[in-house]
């Protein structure tokens, strides 16, 4: 085996993240790593990539006892590991960042002619060609995850560690990631792959080992598993499918007329938008990251500005309005970016879940600090959400358990319109059932939901009518019962435009 892990435990004081995990690796195969949120994965791989030291255990690496103290003596022994949030110098070139720490130099100063031949060279080898000129701000998620694997890769790793590698790629991307992941496979590099998508997990892993908290609950061949039998490891029981009622929709919740907003010198943002969700029913918007999205849910929820148009809540006209003002006249928001939007890192998980609910839990001035503690309790009951006590730092969760805290705060408010943006970004399989049934669950009971989400299977499961952006304008709307991936594809690549 080129690695080998044995009985892998790490405590952080009385909490066990793995409890004797034994994991192993062989050249040219690619391992996949599933499980929960806080089942251990992350823990296991900062383990092997120096970033955590083992309580106990043992690494190997090709058949040598190996001691990592930093992600640099990891690297040292060809270990590299692409992180879920990339680690890029946004105003750096392709090149300059593939090439950072181990730059080419003539007499001392950096060769950027020199850097950019290297790259050129390495992205033909490994059959992911770049621009190594291109300034990495302006390049697509896609290209800039090819950087980031073409960046270890000049480092001289074997084995790549892969964090959540699709988390924010278009369908298109994902497709071009796993080619070339199994083409790098064929090529001698070996993979680890984090992931909670078990259906690329089975179309790219030659094994799969499964975590439930912190200890493996098996590792099978791709080919001897399938997706139900894996999600059963993941979480010790059989997954509810999601079922829709016939609901008739109700009166108009959101109206959004002729929307516009412009960006920096006059650039159009978002080009006369109408779009309706009415009360009991979900309407997904579709579109690759970057095509008016994000500028109309903040347009909505008061966090931008619009230039023209109107938004009105319930027959109310919203503009001007601050965010509080418009959370109190009926919406709810699941922001896309739950660091960003979300949360206050530096809080405590009770302050994060108490935010937007703090105002109706006052006497005299004060939160009412055993019903909000009660209040915030029952959440990460429900939600099964691994936070310690609500006193831990909200920083302390992991990405998937945090973005359970956010949903469960604002699927608490009682709302008019819910704003679900990427509402199952990070987490695991078992969370993506309960914050479904929940989305379900309000639409049922006369909420209008704004779903927004790039995983069209998450849009085509849970929309009843879905509107697809491509840059910055509504390109088509297409009914459920009508709704393909390849009909939306085409519409999200700015094919076959409705008018």
């Amino acid at each position: 085996m080129l690695l080998q892990m044995k009985n892998i435990t790490k405590h952080y004081g009385n909490v066990t993240a793995n409890q004797a995990v034994n994991f192993d690796l062989g050249e040219g195969e690619v391992h996949a790593l599933v499980g929960e949120n806080g089942a251990g994965k992350t823990t296991l791989m900062r383990i092997l990539y120096g970033m955590e030291q083992p309580s106990s255990g043992s690494v190997q690496v090709k058949g040598n006892n190996v001691s990592f103290d930093n992600p640099a003596s990891a690297m040292a022994s060809g270990i590299g590991m692409v992180h879920q949030h990339f680690m890029l110098f946004p105003s750096f070139t392709v090149a300059e960042n593939i090439v950072i720490g181990r730059e080419p130099t003539v007499g001392g100063v950096f060769d950027r002619n020199k850097a950019a031949a290297l790259v050129e060279e390495l992205g033909e080898k490994y059959g992911m060609p770049v621009d190594p000129w291109a300034v990495v701000s302006e390049c697509p998620m896609g290209m800039q995850q090819r950087v980031e694997i073409l960046k270890v890769l000049y480092q001289g790793a074997d084995i790549i560690i892969l964090d959540e590698p699709t988390g924010a790629l278009t369908p298109l991307e994902v497709k071009e990631l796993l080619v070339n992941i199994k083409s790098l496979a064929l090529q001698g590099k070996s993979f680890i792959i984090i992931t909670h998508k078990l259906h690329e997990v089975m179309e790219v892993s030659d094994r799969i080992t499964v975590l439930r908290d912190g200890q493996v609950t098996g590792t099978l061949a791709a080919s001897d598993t399938d997706v139900e039998q894996l999600s059963r490891l993941m979480v010790g029981r059989e997954l509810v499918s999601i079922v829709k009622k016939d609901v008739e929709p109700g009166e108009a919740v959101l109206e959004v007329k002729g929307l516009g907003i412009r960006g920096p010198k006059g650039k159009a943002l978002l080009k006369d938008i109408h779009l309706e969700v009415r009360a009991g029913e979900v309407v997904g918007i579709a579109g690759i990251s970057g095509n008016g999205q994000s500028e109309l849910i903040q347009a909505i929820s008061g966090l931008r500005s619009i230039d023209e148009g109107k938004v009105q809540l319930s027959g109310v006209d919203i503009q001007g309005m601050d965010v509080r003002d418009i959370r109190e006249q009926g919406l709810a928001h699941i922001p896309e970016d739950r660091y960003l939007w979300g949360a206050a890192k530096d809080a405590t998980v009770l302050d994060n879940g108490l935010m937007g609910h703090h105002h109706k839990l006052k006497r005299r001035g004060l939160v009412k600090g055993k019903e909000a503690r009660t209040k915030v309790t029952e959440w990460i009951k429900q939600f099964g959400i691994k936070a310690g006590t609500v006193d831990n730092n909200v920083q302390n969760l992991s990405g998937g358990n945090l973005q359970k805290l956010i949903a469960a705060r604002e699927f608490a408010h009682d709302s008019h319109l819910l704003i679900a943006a990427e509402p199952t970004r990070g987490v695991d399989i078992g969370a993506m059932e309960i914050i479904h049934t929940e989305l379900i669950r309000k639409r049922d009971a006369g909420v209008g939901v704004l779903l927004v989400s790039s995983e069209l299977t998450e849009i085509l499961q849970l929309s009843d009518r879905i509107v697809v952006m491509y840059e910055g304008e509504i390109a088509g709307e297409i009914s459920a019962m009508d709704a393909t991936e390849e009909k939306i594809s085409l519409l999200m690549s700015g094919g076959n435009r409705q008018t």
